[in-house]
């Protein structure tokens, strides 16, 4: 049975209509589960969220392309996930799990269908791999082109910036660090997410609002400080995602369209959204022209 809230089946219209090629850069697919089975182990059971329901979602906000990340529910097996890929035929990119003794031609068919980076957890109840994991893959990926994807909290962060950004890779880091918005843009943390201004290679997510906030509640409007601040920073090293479907949430779920209104609002100038939204996903992730 799952022990994950699904996502919310009516959202908040868009407020204003989205650049083209405007690309959600961190939604999951789960399942479903009689097609592709969830991982015996797995550190949470979801809802179905199968890809024809993300694809929605994103008609309706406005999104033509979406970069899926491949959830810890699903373990190792990449089914769902490059099912999702072939289904998004071109529009869509993926960052997976992978083991560590993951064959090289693997990873080449991989980036072949779409993959293009690996992803680490370094939040406890989450957990895969681990630094000296992470630190193997990245030589073995770095032909390729690809990125680590790091989901970090607010202890783990600032001990990992340092060492990811002497690995010579780029990296993304997922939810703004998970930095606890109640301790301000002030915080060790999120200064130390601030430092990696102008760090060629290093990326952050404005995503997981209501993760960092310490409110249970929409809007989540305490962790706005945190995404104005990351906005008059480092726009030229911003993604934006949804995090759909919202696993693991503890408050109230998210409503997507909320969300992209917060963004919306948070950054009016017609540029630097479209260098958010558009330009900056086209780099990382190379989707074709």
């Amino acid at each position: 049975m799952p022990d994950c809230a699904p996502p919310l089946a009516t959202i908040t219209p868009p407020g204003q209509a989205l650049p083209a090629g405007a690309c959600d850069t961190h939604f999951h697919v789960f399942g479903p589960a009689h097609v592709f089975p969830y991982a015996e182990g797995r550190p949470y059971t979801p809802p179905d969220a199968p890809f024809s329901q993300a694809r929605h979602l994103h008609r309706q906000l406005g999104f033509t392309r979406g970069v899926i990340v491949h959830p810890g529910c699903h373990g190792y097996e990449l089914a769902p996930t490059l099912d999702a890929l072939e289904q998004g035929q071109g529009q869509y990119r993926a960052v997976a799990l992978l083991p560590p003794d993951v064959a090289t031609a693997r990873i080449a068919e991989l980036d072949r269908l779409g993959v293009r980076g690996v992803r680490y957890n370094f939040v406890a109840h989450l957990a895969n791999g681990g630094w000296d994991e992470l630190a193997a893959m990245a030589p073995r990926i770095a032909p390729f082109g690809w990125h680590l994807c790091v989901h970090s909290d607010q202890a783990s962060l600032p001990g990992l910036l340092p060492r990811l950004a002497a690995l010579g890779v780029p990296f993304v880091i997922d939810h703004m660090g998970r930095v606890a918005a109640g301790q301000g843009v002030a915080s060790e943390a999120f200064q130390a997410l601030l430092a990696l201004q102008g760090h060629p290679g290093a990326w952050v997510k404005i995503s997981g609002l209501d993760r960092v906030s310490s409110l249970a509640t929409r809007p989540f409007g305490d962790g706005e400080a945190l995404v104005s601040a990351l906005l008059d920073a480092m726009p030229d090293q911003l993604l934006w995602g949804t995090d759909w479907p919202h696993p693991n949430v503890a408050g109230d779920m998210p409503d997507d369209g909320e969300l992209l209104n917060t963004f919306l609002r948070l950054c009016p100038d017609d540029g630097m959204r479209r260098r958010i939204l558009v330009d900056n996903p086209h780099t990382l992730y190379r989707f074709a022209p």
